[in-house]
């Protein structure tokens, strides 16, 4: 009896229990339901542009003058004057005198070798004098000589070597009054040039020597830079080794900084070293701003400023060259370069196309490329490691 009755209850129980856990699955929540991730992988892309005008071909280098010279007499003395304006950073312009040395003892040497000058033009008319009467007399003796074949006088007895030699020493009396003017000339020393003085270091009183510098002279007309390029950004500028100058065309644009703001100047290529630099394995291309000193507005808008800066000789500076035309290119990111030389690009339908292209020109985020590409594709730049053609990508919700 007592074990029916335990029976009983164990179903009881059990049965209670499966109740019980009938009602909580009914009232738990539906679980939700997610598709499955795709297996295709998702890229960043950049839309390819069409290339128009000139590819840039980028460098930098540092501004030089385009003529330097140094100023010095050619005479020897003491300084007795000099320009207020020859003094460094200061503009002089061509045939301006810059300083004078005292003229005292060169004025005294003109008026020697003109007092030379005239005792010799003296001894010239009384060797022409002396070279007459002895003709005169030799052709009187030889009438006297009937008969007789007349012998041929000697140069002496007709005083032809003296005539020769007085002339001479005429003329070298001449070129030593020429000379002393000269140098009187030379007592004031001017400028070669349109440019700017540096390093001045003259004042009055000052003696000098023949030759001694005392200051040098930047031509203000023109600047260069040597822009030090590699063989290939050197191959994309056209016409570079048989350049002529500026009727040929190859504008440059030079960019410098003065604070938080660039200024630009037109230029040209003017020519290019004709080896390699053994160092650097790279071609120096010269190119040449004229007036580098005219005003110049800000690259970007800026405060406005009360003056503008020159050019300054030793400058640092970016340099923008106006490179070849190609009949078709293409700019695109850097990112979308692969190895190999290769664009990804992405069709229509999802799928990845390989096209092998020619690199022109790399500058900053951008490749200027030639290949069977299209303006408004897009070109792969991240996302995927490796591709095939034909290979399926998503590139956007």
């Amino acid at each position: 009896m007592r074990k029916r009755t335990g029976y009983v209850i164990a179903i009881a129980v059990f049965g209670g229990a499966v109740g019980v856990a009938t009602v909580l699955v009914s009232l738990a929540p539906e679980p939700d339901m997610h598709e499955p991730p795709s297996q295709i992988p998702y890229v960043n892309t950049a839309r390819i542009a069409a290339g128009t005008g000139p590819i840039p071909v980028r460098g930098a280098g540092t501004v030089r003058p385009g003529a330097e010279v140094d100023i010095a007499p050619q005479v020897g003395g003491r300084v007795a004057w000099v320009d207020e304006g020859f003094v460094s950073g200061r503009h002089v312009h061509a045939g301006q005198t810059l300083f004078r040395l005292e003229e005292a003892d060169y004025v005294f040497g003109v008026r020697e070798a003109e007092a030379a000058l005239t005792a010799r033009e003296v001894a010239l008319l009384q060797a022409r004098e002396d070279a007459a009467i002895a003709q005169d007399e030799y052709e009187r003796y030889a009438e006297r000589q009937p008969g007789k074949a007349p012998t041929r006088p000697s140069p002496l007895t007709l005083h032809v070597p003296q005539l020769r030699a007085a002339e001479a020493a005429l003329a070298r009396e001449e070129a030593a009054l020429a000379q002393a003017k000269l140098a009187l000339s030379r007592t004031g020393v001017t400028a070669p040039f349109d440019g700017v003085v540096h390093d001045e270091s003259v004042d009055i009183g000052q003696l000098l020597a023949p030759g001694q510098s005392v200051g040098r002279l930047f031509s203000s007309d023109a600047v260069e830079v040597v822009v030090s390029l590699s063989d290939a950004d050197a191959a994309l500028i056209p016409g570079l080794w048989q350049y002529e100058g500026e009727d040929q065309g190859v504008g440059a644009v030079v960019i410098a900084e003065y604070g938080d703001v660039s200024y630009a100047w037109r230029g040209y290529v003017d020519r290019a070293d004709a080896s390699l630099d053994a160092e650097t394995r790279t071609i120096d291309v010269i190119v040449n701003v004229p007036d580098p000193f005219a005003p110049r507005a800000p690259v970007a808008s800026a405060a406005s400023r009360d003056t503008t800066p020159p050019l300054l000789v030793g400058k640092f500076v970016e340099v923008a060259i106006e490179g070849l035309v190609p009949d078709d290119y293409y700019r695109v990111r850097r990112a979308a370069l692969q190895a190999d030389d290769e664009i990804w690009v992405v069709r229509d339908d999802g799928t990845v196309r390989i096209v092998p292209v020619r690199v022109l020109q790399r500058i900053d985020d951008d490749v200027y490329v030639t290949g069977d590409l299209e303006d408004g594709l897009l070109a792969i730049t991240a996302g995927i490691r490796f591709a095939t053609d034909g290979m399926a990508v998503r590139t956007g919700p």
